[in-house]
């Protein structure tokens, strides 16, 4: 039996009954596209790729350069756990984006990823990441439309909480298509859930992430549920966050390259310099990790966001925090940025913070101090402290002046998202809310 990977695969798609294959991609915003294929013609996209169109395709191409095809990864192979009906099982493949002249196409946010893991990778690195996704449930009615939170519970609740078993389906719809899930629990806010994922090379991770983003608005809309990932879906309670564990590997020997048992925060000297890259570039890369101009109602203070460009171990208020490890486990020394929301293109977040951290290494940057105390209730002006963007205007001019993030992404990503991103913002800004017709209309 022939061990070719092509091969393996044909048979275990026969094995599944598999009828139809989703062949799944993202645009430079991060949203989902499929094209879906009879498994017959599943052989044919193996060997020579699924033409598409690639100018109706947010930020992919103009008119004139439109024809692009997909590439599916084998790696990534799942039966689709919400479409077993009979004779009609659906599995999908993640594909990467690729040019007529057969070379990856740049403005395909995975292949920025793939990128720049390959320069991380020719230095010695493996860039390991664990994101932890945080998502509202809403209750819907009859028609759809979305109504208040599905619980009133908080933080690791359980009598109030009515999503207990709705997450165990989440878990098991994951683990179905190979994540694994290492904790889920309540937050904060009503309605409010986390979903943790285990550590994987970060191209690997980033496939997950677009993955449950799918799969839990699917099980949520099974149980008459929507699963929202807004990062600010209601005012006066936590936003929904996306805090990302960090560290490098050697690429030989997979020892951990941020540990150091003999420093005070268990941190190698790389690390301190990693460290130092990201919050030397926490402004640039900050609309990557939060896009929206929702993201930015969720950083503001008093809401366990971060807001000022600090690092600290107890302090949950910093944008970088070192968690504690068990005694003897260096293996698990990590890092952890606190900005990001599940709102992000998972491929450039993140390559923006691994470009960031590598710049700081390149440059064997300097960290400053730990911020240990609640940053939230000092002045930061007294620390020296810089604080994030505090709009989605304000932090697109923040990336249009990083060149070590514009680099990372390339000119064809940056272009195409930075236009995407500016007409949000110019849309916004001329938009009269309803916060203003109240305060205004009946006074001036």
């Amino acid at each position: 039996m022939s061990d070719d990977p092509r091969e393996m695969l044909l048979r275990r798609v026969a094995a599944d009954n598999v009828a139809f294959v989703n062949l799944q991609f993202t645009d430079v915003l991060g949203i989902g596209k499929t094209v879906t294929i009879p498994v017959e013609e599943l052989p044919d996209a193996l060997d020579h790729g699924v033409w598409f169109d690639g100018s109706s395709i947010e930020g992919f191409a103009r008119m004139v350069e439109s024809d692009m095809y997909l590439v599916p990864d084998l790696s990534t192979y799942a039966v689709v756990p919400w479409d077993r009906h009979e004779g009609m099982i659906t599995a999908r493949l993640i594909c990467s984006v690729y040019t007529p002249d057969g070379k990856p196409f740049t403005g395909d946010p995975r292949n920025v990823l793939s990128r720049m893991l390959d320069q991380a990778a020719a230095a010695g690195y493996r860039f390991m990441v664990a994101p932890e996704l945080e998502f509202f449930l809403f209750k819907t009615d009859p028609n759809g439309h979305i109504l208040e939170p599905h619980d009133k519970a908080g933080y690791f609740d359980v009598s109030t909480d009515l999503a207990t078993h709705i997450r165990r389906q989440m878990a098991r719809t994951l683990q179905a298509m190979g994540i694994t899930v290492e904790a889920v629990h309540h937050e904060v806010a009503p309605g409010q859930h986390e979903i943790d994922l285990r550590y994987a090379d970060a191209l690997r991770s980033a496939d997950h992430l677009v993955t449950a983003r799918v799969a839990l608005k699917a099980v949520a809309q099974i149980n008459g549920l929507h699963a929202t990932f807004m990062p600010k879906p209601m005012a006066g309670v936590n936003g929904s966050g996306m805090h990302v564990h960090q560290s490098l590997l050697d690429v030989e020997s997979g020892k951990n390259l941020f540990a150091d048992p003999d420093d005070p925060y268990g941190l190698s000297p790389l690390a301190r310099h990693f460290i130092a890259g990201l919050l030397a570039h926490a402004r640039g890369m900050c609309v990557l990790l939060a896009p929206l101009v929702n993201s930015y109602k969720r950083l503001v203070p008093g809401f366990e966001a971060p807001v000022h460009i600090s690092w600290g171990r107890t302090n949950r208020s910093a944008l970088v925090r070192v968690p504690r490890i068990t005694a003897g486990r260096y293996q698990a020394t990590r890092i952890e940025l606190r900005c990001p929301d599940p709102a992000c293109n998972p491929y450039l977040a993140y390559t923006a913070m691994l470009a960031a951290g590598l710049d700081g290494i390149k440059r064997k940057l300097p960290l400053r101090d730990a911020a240990e105390e609640d940053l939230f209730h000092v002045d930061p002006r007294a620390r020296g402290l810089a604080t994030l963007p505090t709009s989605l205007g304000a932090a697109l001019d923040a990336l249009r002046e990083d060149e070590v993030i514009l680099e990372a992404i390339g000119p064809s990503v940056a272009e195409r998202f930075l236009d995407a991103k500016q007409q949000e913002w110019e849309s916004y800004r001329a938009y009269v809310s309803q916060w203003e017709i109240d305060r205004y209309l009946a006074i001036f």
